[in-house]
C-alpha cells in the first residue's frame, strides 16, 4: 500500500511539473496584448435600436494572468448612475489556429467564444460573423475602440470608446 501510494504521489508531482511548464509561444502572443494592459477609464457611446446615440462612462481592469499566458479583462459601462454593461473576458492563444480566443461573460449570464487577432497593432474581436469590435491606441495613447456592423459588404459604426489609463 505503502508503494502505491508513493508510485502515485510521484506520478502526480511529475505530471504536475510537465504541466507547469510555461508556454512560451503563448506567453509571446499574448505580450502583444500589452498596449490596453492596466487600468481605464473614459466614456463612449452606442448607437440605441431607437437610432440615437447613448452616452456611458467605462472602467476596464486588464491584467495578464497565469504566467503572463492569457489576459483577463473586467468592464464596467454606467449611465446615469445604473450599470449598463458589466462584463469580463479572458483572451488566449490558439496555436492551432495561430490566432487569438476571446471568452466572453455577460451580468445576464450569455457567455461566447469568438475569434479574435491583431492587425496592424491593432486588436479585432468578431462576436459574430457580421460584427466587430477594434481596439487600438490613439495618438494621444489613449484606449480607443470602435464597434461596426457589416451590412452587405459596407462597414458601419454604431460604437465607439476613448478610455485614459489611470
Amino acid at each position: 500500500m505503502k508503494n502505491f501510494l508513493f508510485t502515485t504521489l510521484l506520478s502526480l508531482f511529475t505530471l504536475t511539473g510537465v504541466t507547469a511548464q510555461t508556454d512560451t509561444l503563448a506567453q509571446s502572443k499574448i505580450s502583444e496584448l500589452s498596449f490596453i494592459a492596466g487600468n481605464w477609464k473614459g466614456s463612449g457611446w452606442m448607437m440605441g435600436r431607437d437610432g440615437e446615440k447613448h452616452t456611458f462612462q467605462q472602467t476596464e481592469k486588464v491584467q495578464f494572468k497565469l504566467d503572463n499566458t492569457v489576459l483577463f479583462i473586467e468592464g464596467v459601462g454606467k449611465s446615469d448612475g445604473m450599470i449598463i454593461h458589466n462584463a469580463m473576458a479572458i483572451v488566449s492563444y490558439t496555436k492551432a489556429d495561430d490566432n487569438y480566443t476571446f471568452q466572453s461573460y455577460l451580468q445576464n449570464g450569455r457567455k461566447g467564444e469568438f475569434k479574435a487577432e491583431m492587425v496592424d497593432g491593432k486588436f479585432y474581436w468578431y462576436p459574430g460573423e457580421n460584427i466587430r469590435y477594434v481596439i487600438s491606441l490613439n495618438d494621444e495613447g489613449r484606449w480607443y475602440e470602435v464597434g461596426e456592423m457589416n451590412r452587405e459588404g459596407t462597414w458601419f459604426q454604431f460604437f465607439e470608446m476613448t478610455l485614459d489609463k489611470e
